[in-house]
């Protein structure tokens, strides 16, 4: 259904844990939302999660939270376990879903929450917030139209060192921990944005942790015709976090974090060229949202900017790096 363009999205926050403060808070500057509900396991937690945000309902349960009628969309910001189960709980009560990265566990379960959105033609998308930051989408502005020429060498590494907490999200095999599916996916996903998600081949090294998962790996995708991307992350290793995009007239430096970065720099022919400042006060979460509400609008099903195929892509391409390190999950 295309809505006019007073129309703003309610939103209902399914979790209420770490992320979903993030998303939250940041919907605030969200021009075309606001937070309306928020749905946890328990009264208690999901009376303080609202009470804090400003959010006018609040549910004990998951189920209560997705069939609210004045709900439009549903954030989703449990474990990467629990989201395929919660993606088509919301879907089968036919709301729209943003759902954090990973996606799901595996392919596998991607493929199932995708089928059910296509075929009931419900909105679905990937939280991977990092693909809406400005400086961002002007990193792809500058390379379609070919700043630095043709792009031949991606690099970005994305680490830092948690507290050893065997049964921490991070850690535990039973909650998809690792690095790849945790941080990892990030500097897949940039790497994605710029050379697309089909690498002709995959190389990696990785170091396996005393609970059976990745604590830090090293990927090196070939995309055939001289382009390659070189990727990095960890969840037991600080790393500089940082993104370079190396074409044959020129280079461009994500400045900070890419995954949520305030400026970029453009280099032609080895001199600054451009510089991209954000000045924005909030922190970053709302751009996501803001593409929710932009294609519910528009009556689009899924974003042009990260499409369900790629998230779907890029999730097989993860699967077959743990396929090469022999880790699997339990279920799996």
């Amino acid at each position: 259904m295309i809505k006019d363009n007073a129309y703003k999205v309610k939103w209902g926050i399914l979790s209420t844990g770490w992320i979903a403060h993030q998303f939250a808070t940041d919907l605030a500057h969200a021009s075309n939302g606001i937070a309306y509900a928020v749905g946890s396991r328990n009264q208690e937690s999901a009376d303080e999660f609202a009470s804090n945000h400003g959010i006018p309902v609040a549910y004990a349960t998951y189920e209560d939270l997705v069939n609210d009628p004045e709900v439009d969309a549903i954030y989703i910001g449990t474990p990467h376990p629990f989201h395929k189960d919660n993606a088509l709980l919301a879907l089968r009560a036919g709301k729209a879903v943003l759902c954090e990265k990973p996606f799901t566990v595996n392919s596998g379960e991607l493929e199932e929450v995708v089928s059910y959105a296509r075929e009931h033609k419900l909105f679905l998308m990937e939280a991977m917030w990092s693909r809406y930051i400005p400086a961002n989408a002007k990193v792809r502005e500058w390379i379609a139209a070919e700043r630095i020429g043709e792009v031949r060498l991606v690099q970005a590494d994305l680490g830092f060192r948690a507290e050893w907490n065997p049964q921490s999200r991070l850690l535990n095999p039973a909650l998809g921990g690792g690095a790849l599916l945790d941080v990892g996916i990030y500097p897949i996903s940039f790497a994605s944005m710029i050379f697309g998600p089909h690498p002709e081949s995959i190389a990696s090294t990785v170091h396996m942790g005393e609970t059976g998962v990745d604590e830090h790996f090293s990927l090196l995708l070939s995309y055939g015709g001289g382009k390659t991307a070189a990727l990095s992350g960890g969840v037991r290793l600080n790393m500089l976090q940082e993104a370079k995009v190396f074409g044959t007239q020129g280079h461009i430096i994500v400045k900070g974090s890419f995954v949520n970065p305030k400026s970029a720099e453009l280099y032609v022919d080895g001199e600054l060229a451009e510089t991209f400042e954000d000045d924005r006060t909030s922190i970053g979460y709302a751009f996501e949202a803001e593409e929710v509400g932009r294609c519910l609008q528009a009556g689009l099903t899924e974003s042009p900017v990260l499409t369900l195929d790629e998230s779907l892509a890029i999730l097989k391409l993860l699967d077959q790096v743990r396929a090469q390190w022999g880790l699997a999950y339990p279920g799996e």
